[in-house]
This record gives structure tokens, C-alpha cells and sequence, in this order.
């Protein structure tokens, strides 16, 4: 009997077929076949019933499953624990960014470049998506780390952070827009934008929230006309005379032709933040230890 016979076993039981199984442990499905039943034929048992359009395991396959798995973990323990002593990291981590999270703050290609040159063993999944949603999943284990625009006034039990950027938000227009008018103007009360159309990051996005917990204080609704995953592409839409874009001071980057003016929004003042988000009992694993102990000494707290 040998510990990769009973990781094929685990994986066909797991995806219920040997097609499924051999593409997840990129291998033939012959050979696989062929190695679970040389496995049956030294237990003197059938492990899987193949009778159905489904493998599921046989009653002694069942019994054996549990110690199968836990046979498994061990090695993968041993493995960890010598690793460990050796400096060498080894497994997965996940880590969340939101889209257009920190703009040119971070070069993220840079930053995993490195790290992956430091630890070569280590595997790291990059998955972009709203805040809202990242950080649903690292309060169901889902994902390690984020960098999040935070959605919450308070932050939810069971999440650590620390701000990396913390910067007002602006109302950007096109030249020759109203609000610009006296000519020095540099800021906005948020009630001018009652009745003016907004371009605006989706629900889900820490800015979005942030602006409509201020529009809710101010006594009205935003009316979002434009939707954009990327402040700089709110801004182009600005740019065009298609509304007032909601921004970080700082993204309002003029498209070709130029003529895209900010003003700071306040009465109340607006603020969009980045956190580094992880859970409160700490990152599950060395690996992913690693990965954000090397992203606090990248990412240094934002003073406000």
C-alpha cells in the first residue's frame, strides 16, 4: 500500500468518477484505474462500487476512507514540519484584492515576484472581487488576506486590519461645470450633488458605501447614473460631461484634452480607505503567515 493509491482513492471518491479524479490529479485514467485496483487487490477488498453512473465507495470503502484521509494529513504534516525547520514554505494561500485597490500605491505584479522568489514552493491565487464580498469570505476561511475598501463603519467581529491608504473623495467634473463656479472653489457641500447625476463605483465597494452613508446623513438618495469598476474609468466618464464623478483625491486623471476638475466633498466630508484585512484568530497557516507579515512590512500604516 503506498500513501499516493490512497490520494487517488480520496480524490475519486471526492469527484464521485476516475475521469473527474484523473484530470484533478493530472494523470490517465487508465493508470489510475489501474493503481486503485492493484490497491483492492492487496486489501482483498472492493473499495468502489463502479456499477452506478456515479463511483461511490463500497461499506468497506467507507470504513477505510477516514483513515485514508488522516494517513494523508499525517504525511502532509511531516512534510510541513520539516519544511518548517528548513525555511522552506510549502502549500497555497489566497489573497483578495478589490479592483483599482491601491491604484500606484502598490505594484501587486512586483510585489508577488518577489515573494515568490523567496519562498518558490509556495503557491499564491490572486482573485479580484467586490469588498463586500472579500470580506464575507475571509470570515468563512474562504480566502487569507485581502486588501479591501472596507464597507463597514465599524469593523465585524472576527476581522484584524490596518489602514494603507486613507484619502478624502472628490467630486470630479468636466471644465465649464457648474460646481466650479466661483472660479477658486476647492470644495463641494455633498448636498449640491442632491440632483446631479453621479458616476460612481458599484454597491459592494468601499466608496460606494462611504457615499451613501453620507448622502443618507445628508437627508437624500444618490442618483448613480454610471457604474464603474475602476475610478479611473469614472473619471474619463467625467471627463465627457456624463456626471459628477465620486473619486479618491487623486484619481481624477484627465483622458486626452484634459479639462477634468476635482472638489473635495464636505458637510460631511467623504473618505476612502484601503485596509489590510485578515481573520482576528490570525492567518491559518505558515504560509499565509508569511505572505502578510511580508505585506505589513510592504505596506506601511496609512496616517489619516
Amino acid at each position: 500500500m503506498e500513501l499516493r493509491q490512497l490520494r487517488y482513492l480520496v480524490a475519486v471518491v471526492e469527484e464521485g468518477g476516475f475521469t473527474r479524479a484523473a484530470a484533478r490529479l493530472h494523470l490517465a485514467q487508465p493508470g489510475l484505474s489501474a493503481q486503485i485496483r492493484q490497491l483492492e487487490k492487496e486489501l482483498g477488498q472492493s473499495l468502489l462500487d463502479r456499477s452506478g453512473r456515479s463511483v461511490t465507495p463500497t461499506e468497506v470503502g467507507r470504513a477505510v476512507l477516514p483513515y485514508a484521509r488522516a494517513a494523508l494529513a499525517a504525511a502532509d504534516a511531516v512534510r510541513q514540519t520539516v519544511d518548517e525547520h528548513t525555511g522552506l514554505l510549502r502549500g497555497k494561500v489566497t489573497l483578495g484584492l478589490v479592483s483599482g485597490a491601491t491604484g500606484h500605491a502598490f505594484d501587486v505584479a512586483a510585489f508577488l515576484a518577489e515573494f515568490h522568489g523567496a519562498h518558490p514552493a509556495l503557491e499564491v491565487a490572486l482573485t479580484e472581487d467586490t469588498s463586500e464580498r472579500m470580506q464575507a469570505a475571509l470570515l468563512a476561511g474562504e480566502i487569507d488576506i485581502a486588501l479591501l475598501g472596507p464597507t463597514w463603519e465599524e469593523p465585524p467581529p472576527g476581522l484584524t486590519h490596518r489602514t494603507v491608504i486613507d484619502v478624502p473623495l472628490c467630486a470630479a467634473v468636466a471644465s465649464g461645470d457648474p460646481l466650479l463656479v466661483p472660479a477658486d472653489r476647492t470644495t463641494v457641500p455633498l448636498a449640491e450633488l442632491r440632483d446631479r447625476p453621479l458616476i460612481c463605483l458599484p454597491r459592494g465597494t468601499g466608496v460606494r458605501a462611504a457615499l451613501e452613508r453620507g448622502c443618507a446623513r445628508a437627508g437624500f438618495r444618490p442618483r448613480v447614473a454610471f457604474e464603474a469598476a475602476s475610478p479611473q474609468v469614472l473619471a474619463q466618464f467625467a471627463a465627457r460631461g456624463l456626471g459628477v464623478a465620486v473619486v479618491p483625491l487623486g484619481e481624477a486623471v484627465p483622458g486626452p484634452g484634459g479639462g477634468l476638475c476635482s472638489l473635495r466633498i464636505v458637510e460631511p466630508g467623504l473618505r476612502a480607505r484601503i485596509v489590510l484585512a485578515w481573520p482576528a484568530t490570525g492567518p491559518a497557516s505558515p504560509a499565509a503567515r508569511a505572505l502578510l507579515e511580508r505585506l505589513r512590512d510592504t505596506l506601511p500604516a496609512s496616517p489619516r
